[in-house]
C-alpha cells in the first residue's frame, strides 16, 4: 500500500471511528507496522477501508483488524464489499477461518465494540458467530496518580522503579521470558515503558501506547508479588499518558477488574464481541 493510500485510509478512519476520536490515523499507522512475521493488507473502495492480517500463531486463522466507512459513504454496501474482499485475500493466504477479533500483539480492538452496532449487524448478516466477549476499563486521569509515598518503601526493600530508555530491549527480554513474545513486542513498541528492578534483576513492568492511547500490558514476576509494584507502575504509566494530553485511558482487554478498580478507580465500560466464521 502506498503512502498516499495509507493517508487516505487514515482520513477515512478518523471520520468513521467516532468512538475512538482522534485515534483513527494512529490505528491505521500501527496496523501498517506489525511484527515482522505478519502478513497484512489494506483494501480500499471509495470512502472505505478494511485492514486484515494473518495470525502468526495459527496459519489457518485470519483477522479482520479494522473496518471504516466514511459517514458520507455509509449505507451503500461498501462495508459488506470490503469484508468480502478481505475474506478473499485471507483465503488466498491459506486462512480457513476469519475472525473479527483482535490479532495481538498488533491490534485495534479485542473485537467489535458493541456500540458500533452497524458493524456487529454486518458481521451477523454475513454469517459470523459471536464466540467470546472482552472488555476494557476506563481510568480517569484527572485524579490522584501519585506514587511518592510508595517509593521510599520500595527503596527499603531494595527495589528501584524507572522508565525504560536504552534498556528497553532488556525489559522486553524479561517480558518474553516470564510471559510471551506478544507482550514482549508490545513492550518493545510501547510509547511508554516502566519497570522495577532489584539486585540488578528486572522484576516487574508496565507499558502504554503499544495500541495507541491504551494502557497495557503489565506484569510482576511471581517472586516479587505482594510489594505493590503493579499499582506503582500502573500509576506511573497513567501519569505519563496524562502528561501526553489524555484525560482518560483505556485499560485494554482486562482480566483483573478488582485490581484496576482499587488501584486507580477504573470502571468497566467498553464491551467487545468477538466474531468468527469458517471460510469455505
Amino acid at each position: 500500500m502506498t503512502s498516499a493510500q495509507l493517508a487516505e485510509a487514515a482520513t477515512i478512519a478518523e471520520a468513521a471511528l467516532t468512538l475512538d476520536a482522534g485515534e483513527g490515523a494512529a490505528l491505521v499507522a500501527r496496523l501498517s507496522r506489525p511484527p515482522a512475521d505478519r502478513r497484512w493488507t489494506a483494501l480500499t473502495v471509495d470512502g472505505g477501508v478494511v485492514m486484515a492480517s494473518m495470525s502468526s500463531n495459527d496459519p489457518g486463522v485470519g483477522h479482520l483488524d479494522l473496518l471504516a466507512v466514511h459517514p458520507s459513504a455509509q449505507g451503500q454496501g461498501r462495508g459488506r464489499a470490503l469484508v468480502l474482499a478481505a475474506e478473499e485475500w485471507l483465503r488466498d493466504q491459506g486462512a480457513r477461518q476469519a475472525r473479527w477479533a483482535g490479532n495481538p500483539p498488533c491490534y485495534a480492538w479485542p473485537g467489535i465494540d458493541v456500540r458500533y452496532t452497524a458493524a456487529a449487524c454486518l458481521a451477523e448478516s454475513l454469517g459470523y458467530e459471536r464466540y467470546h466477549v472482552a472488555w476494557n476499563m476506563t481510568a480517569d486521569l484527572t485524579g490522584d496518580l501519585s506514587v511518592e509515598e510508595d517509593l521510599p518503601r520500595l527503596e527499603k526493600a531494595g527495589v528501584t522503579v524507572r522508565a525504560a530508555g536504552e534498556d528497553r530491549e532488556r525489559v522486553a527480554a524479561f517480558v518474553a521470558e516470564h510471559w510471551n513474545e506478544r507482550w514482549a513486542w508490545e513492550a518493545a513498541n510501547a510509547a511508554g515503558l516502566h519497570y522495577a528492578e532489584r539486585d540488578g534483576t528486572i522484576i516487574a513492568f508496565a507499558a502504554w501506547g503499544a495500541r495507541p492511547a491504551w494502557f497495557g500490558p503489565m506484569g510482576t514476576a511471581p517472586a516479587a508479588r505482594g510489594l505493590g509494584l503493579g499499582r506503582v507502575l500502573l500509576r506511573r504509566c497513567l501519569a505519563e499518558q496524562r502528561a501526553a494530553g489524555q484525560a482518560s485511558a483505556q485499560i485494554g482487554w482486562v482480566g483483573p477488574l478488582r485490581f484496576y478498580s482499587r488501584a486507580v478507580g477504573a470502571r468497566a465500560e467498553r464491551v467487545f464481541w468477538l466474531y468468527r466464521r469458517d471460510l469455505v
